[in-house]
């Protein structure tokens, strides 16, 4: 395939086309087809922008149709009809049957836009600089959610101090750890050298940090955490939010409350840039266009959003998930963990994570996603030292396809354990 033009005109920083090269040409449900008409399984979902899998049909009919009749494109902030619709449907469908009351600001459309805002909101309403944040965690590439992020290779990129941010040990790391009590011995401790944070941002399942789901006992302890200590709890929805966990939120197991979400991938409906940020109404403090962003105001994601969240509520997005969970945690453990005792799984909903970190050579999930590829399937990695092969597939994947996809990665493992 001609790939010579990217090559030559495309910066070095391009990523993802280094480890599928070939050229696309259309993606239908749960496939990609290249241009010479090779059907890729997508087990990468977009990284969780494509949720309700490629060039859905009930969500493209609706822009279609808005298209025809010259729906308005771009309204920056102003009253539109697509963004009231949207609100409503947000607010009345999902939140208040949740037990959940936030009102909702448009950043900019991408995943660090929303957290930007909700570090900007924190700082603004509690009056601190500093903020708490994991270690393992991934909250954008802009310099506000960068500081946030906490692998090397990313944080090289910003060629500045990244400031003001505590990290502490996410609860994997040391079992013997007690997080909570260490992040309030840093605030009760004179001694510490730690000023008092704004916030606390988490993602309730580390997705970049290897597909690391954290316990609800320890999400419900953090939420006290934070309440006995007058800080906000950020959470990060960004991925993992939009049913990928099983539930919309991926909060809601753990029964808590966040004070800030940020949202964005596949809020957007169809792969459409939007990002939201949910907050509690008391700590919407905000002046009129203290925070903005020309494309707060994408008409068009706006309503793929809102029929994007009509598909997920007529299909029962959230159980169909639940439901092929098992399929994939059943799979993983009977096929794949069997071929060798080194292997580690972890996941929640559909989002799983194969480990190869206990092998004393380095690269195996690279590898694995390589021989994937060479099966026409699309997939990733995560994690430390990129150890982790990483599922994604489209929620609306079927389990027909789920399995195919499955026993790809099944013999790819086997392919690469064979070599070691």
């Amino acid at each position: 395939m001609n790939t010579s033009v990217f090559e030559s005109y495309e910066s070095e920083v391009r990523s993802y086309c280094r480890h599928f090269p070939t050229v696309f040409k259309k993606s239908v449900g749960s496939y990609f087809i290249d241009e010479e008409g090779t059907k890729y399984i997508d087990f990468f979902c977009g990284a969780g922008a494509v949720n309700y899998g490629h060039n859905n049909p009930e969500i493209k009919k609706k822009l279609i149709e808005y298209l025809e009749n010259d729906g308005i494109i771009h309204a920056l902030d102003m009253y539109t009809v697509p963004k009231r619709e949207f609100i409503e449907t947000f607010e009345e469908k999902v939140l208040k049957p949740k037990g959940l009351d936030y009102k909702i600001q448009f950043p900019g459309p991408t995943g660090t836009n929303a957290n930007e805002a909700a570090l900007k909101l924190a700082r603004k309403v509690k009056g601190r600089r500093n903020v708490f944040a994991l270690m393992g965690a991934f909250h954008g590439m802009t310099l506000g959610s960068l500081a946030l992020t906490t692998d090397k290779a990313s944080r090289r990129g910003a060629g500045v101090p990244l400031d003001n941010v505590t990290f502490i040990p996410a609860p994997y790391m040391f079992p013997e750890l007690d997080t909570v009590a260490y992040m309030q011995r840093l605030l009760s401790d004179d001694h510490s050298g730690i000023e008092k944070p704004a916030a606390l941002f988490i993602e309730t399942i580390q997705a970049e940090g290897g597909i690391r789901v954290f316990d609800e006992e320890w999400l419900r302890r953090i939420r006290k955490f934070c309440d006995d200590n007058d800080i906000l709890l950020v959470v990060d929805d960004v991925q993992v939010g939009c049913c990928r966990s099983g539930d919309f939120f991926s909060f809601e197991r753990a029964g808590i409350k966040p004070d800030i979400v940020t949202m964005s991938k596949s809020i957007g409906g169809y792969g459409l840039p939007l990002a939201i940020t949910l907050i509690k109404p008391e700590l919407d403090i905000w002046k009129p266009g203290e925070h903005n962003g020309t494309f707060r105001g994408n008409q068009m994601a706006f309503v793929a959003a809102k029929a994007g969240l009509d598909y997920m509520l007529e299909n029962k997005i959230e159980n169909s998930v639940k439901a092929k969970s098992v399929i994939v945690k059943k799979f993983i453990e009977e096929e794949i963990l069997p071929l060798d005792t080194r292997l580690e799984a972890r996941g929640i909903g559909l989002i799983w994570g194969i480990d190869f970190e206990k092998f004393p050579v380095q690269g195996l999930a690279d590898k694995v996603e390589a021989k994937c590829f060479e099966r026409k399937m699309i997939i990733e990695g995560a994690g430390r030292k990129n150890s982790v092969v990483k599922l994604m597939p489209p929620l609306t994947i079927s389990e027909e396809e789920l399995l195919d996809g499955l026993k790809i990665i099944k013999e790819s493992v086997k392919d690469i354990l064979a070599q070691v």
